[in-house]
């Protein structure tokens, strides 16, 4: 994908500096459960340090949901917005890092995702931050995926002892083979259908 014409063009005038510059294995392992799991019609998504933005592309494409994309690096836009214009989605797009985020941007969603955004330990507070503030605000679901770094096992042992979160160790064959850990808060029977 990093090969296609397209995407190298981009990569002469858009360089991500978070590690926003390619595709990251664990979004396999969040289409894979979502494939298994279904997302009820009319949900509103919002898919936190999403870089390219094939996990929130793949919701509004495979269930036709209303997703936000959002990143702290603007580099990583035009990614995403060649990728939805390639699948033929609409996706909202907001610059804001975890903590940027406040409850009134949270208050409009229903499922919070995430792959692959935890990877150094500074990002296990302003993580923990947003997932409290978005469970105030009444997100249903919270679904975070990882290959199981430790920064991430710090913020699921918070989650699975204080809020009832669950930890589900997680293999996708297709389309690339890819082992992780993904951590689940609240419940799709929550959500409205």
């Amino acid at each position: 994908m990093s090969q296609h014409p397209e995407i190298r063009k981009l990569k002469h005038f858009n360089a991500p500096s978070v590690h926003g510059n390619r595709l990251w294995k664990s979004t396999w392992l969040l289409m894979d459960y979502l494939h298994r799991r279904g997302l009820p019609k009319d949900v509103r998504v919002m898919e936190v340090g999403c870089g390219w933005g094939l996990l929130g592309i793949y919701c509004a494409k495979k269930y036709g949901v209303k997703v936000t994309s959002v990143d702290v690096d603007p580099e990583v836009i035009p990614y995403l917005k060649l990728h939805a214009r390639i699948n033929e989605v609409d996706i909202a797009t907001v610059r804001k890092d975890f903590d940027g985020l406040r409850t009134k941007h949270l208050q409009k969603i229903d499922v919070l995702i995430g792959a692959d955004i935890c990877f150094w330990d500074t990002l296990v507070k302003p993580l923990k931050n947003l997932i409290l503030r978005a469970l105030r605000a009444r997100v249903k679901q919270v679904l975070i995926s990882d290959p199981g770094r430790p920064p991430f096992e710090e913020v699921a042992e918070y989650f699975i002892s204080k809020k009832g979160g669950e930890i589900l160790d997680w293999t996708a064959q297709r389309p690339r083979r890819s082992e992780g850990r993904i951590l689940k808060i609240g419940n799709m029977t929550n959500l409205r259908s």
